[in-house]
């Protein structure tokens, strides 16, 4: 059986994958992609659209507590059994969807992860495969914990899967997943504990705004254990046990269900990029501003597994996709990605949303600028929901006016940072903003009396 060659070879099917294979697809190129899971990629089936689907309906259980006694008479009764139903109904059809458009389009696809024979050469479902150029977009897996037991925790795309929900719920890792999967839980009647390293959850978003949601997450009944790091993991008969060392101080803690959301790393365990002269490091594979392979420049690397500036979020992948079939087809495109503002949210309830500077990295820049901070649940929006958590910072240049950075709170947080984007991406100054004229009252009007 002879070898097969590609102009592009593509591993991974997400958004990013997808991306690259079309393009150049319709533009005449002969083109195959791999994919080792499902086809689709994790965004649309087991990460951010079915997680998205389950906070809707604590959206509308936290609406409908907060106003208990203001309209509401009684909570609504909820059915997890009905909302997975409800949630399949988006990410069933997925898989044989995207197989069919690709297939349509003449794109040779493979259900395997391929493995790198050399810097032109791959081995895949057993046949060995040339290329001119290969794309790597596998995006990113959930971290192993490397403690005895770490086979006893599900992992989120096991959370997503579960047909019913345990009395009580443990969840490693204060991060995105974490938080965002623990207020899911919580919501619907589970007792919840998170446990974690670090001394705040979401270290990478603003202190200030992540204690406002700690708090409410306290209220809510979700327990923290911070400075905590976990050591094993043990079955009992009916629970399981987490063993963790906070502070030189032996921790037990039990519940029917403990949850891996220690964390993400890129997905190339499989790929043996020693082999194909790919560099890496444990952010991903390492790339230069034309999104290539530093080592090898017949392979490019996009979306959540390169090593670039960018977040690990969607909306991103398929922006660094459009860079790579620029450079691959020479296009009359950029060739090099000048990150935009990037923001961040965490779909909790309330949401903390991120975009731009913090004050550390403002300072580190040498900007002079200023900082507006307050707590805005007297604010109407945040009153007529009867919501007591509503806070902003923001950052702004003192020499041209312009917002350096947006760090929110609120139920509404992650449409109102989408304001902030739009301002900075704009290059559009304070006076210019409050001068605008916005509906009222809206989430977005807030935004002229946060500058």
């Amino acid at each position: 059986m002879g070898i097969e060659k590609f102009d592009v070879f593509v591993i991974g099917t997400g958004t990013a994958g997808k991306s690259v294979a079309k393009e150049c697809v319709e533009a005449g190129l002969k083109v195959a992609i791999a994919d080792n899971r499902e086809f689709g990629g994790t965004c649309a089936n087991r990460g951010c659209d079915p997680k998205k689907v389950l906070v809707g309906l604590t959206e509308i259980l936290n609406r409908a507590q907060k106003m208990v006694g203001n309209g509401i008479v009684k909570m609504p009764e909820i059915s997890w059994k009905d909302l997975q139903q409800f949630k399949k109904k988006f990410v069933d059809a997925v898989p044989a969807a995207t197989e069919q458009d690709l297939e349509a389009l003449g794109i040779k696809m493979y259900h395997q992860s391929p493995k790198f024979l050399d810097e032109n050469t791959i081995s895949v479902e057993g046949k060995t495969v040339n290329f001119d150029k290969l794309v790597i977009a596998t995006g990113m897996k959930p971290l192993e914990l490397p403690i005895p037991g770490r086979e006893l925790a599900i992992k989120s795309d096991d959370f997503l899967e579960l047909k019913e929900l345990p009395e009580s719920m443990i969840f490693i890792g204060a991060g995105y997943i974490g938080m965002e999967f623990a207020h899911i839980a919580a919501r619907c009647g589970v007792d919840v504990t998170i446990v974690d390293s670090e001394e705040s959850p979401l270290s990478n978003f603003d202190e200030d705004m992540v204690n406002y949601l700690k708090q409410s997450s306290e209220e809510l009944g979700i327990k923290f254990v911070m400075n905590a790091r976990v050591e094993e993991i043990e079955k009992l008969q009916k629970n399981l046990r987490v063993i963790a060392d906070q502070n030189g101080k032996k921790v037990e803690l039990k519940a029917r269900c403990v949850v891996n959301a220690a964390g993400r790393v890129p997905s190339i365990d499989e790929l043996e990029l020693k082999q194909g002269n790919v560099d890496f490091s444990k952010r991903g594979v390492l790339v230069n501003k034309n999104l290539q392979s530093i080592s090898n420049p017949n392979v490019y690397a996009c979306g959540d597994v390169s090593a670039s500036e960018g977040l690990p979020l969607t909306p991103l992948a398929s922006q660094e996709a459009r860079v790579v079939t620029a450079n691959i087809m020479d296009l009359d495109r950029p060739h090099e990605y000048d990150y935009p503002p990037q923001p961040s949210v965490v779909f909790t309830l309330p949401n903390v949303a991120s975009v731009g500077l913090n004050e550390k990295q403002a300072k580190e820049k040498g900007y002079d600028f200023r900082v507006k901070m307050n707590d805005a649940s007297d604010w109407f929006n945040s009153k007529r929901i009867n919501d007591k958590v509503y806070a902003y910072k923001t950052l702004v240049d003192n020499e041209t006016n312009l917002v350096l950075g947006a760090h929110l709170v609120s139920n509404e947080a992650s449409e109102t940072i989408n304001m902030f984007v739009m301002a900075m991406c704009g290059k559009l100054d304070c006076a210019t903003l409050k001068g605008m004229i916005f509906t009222y009252p809206s989430w977005s009007s807030d935004i002229k009396s946060m500058i």
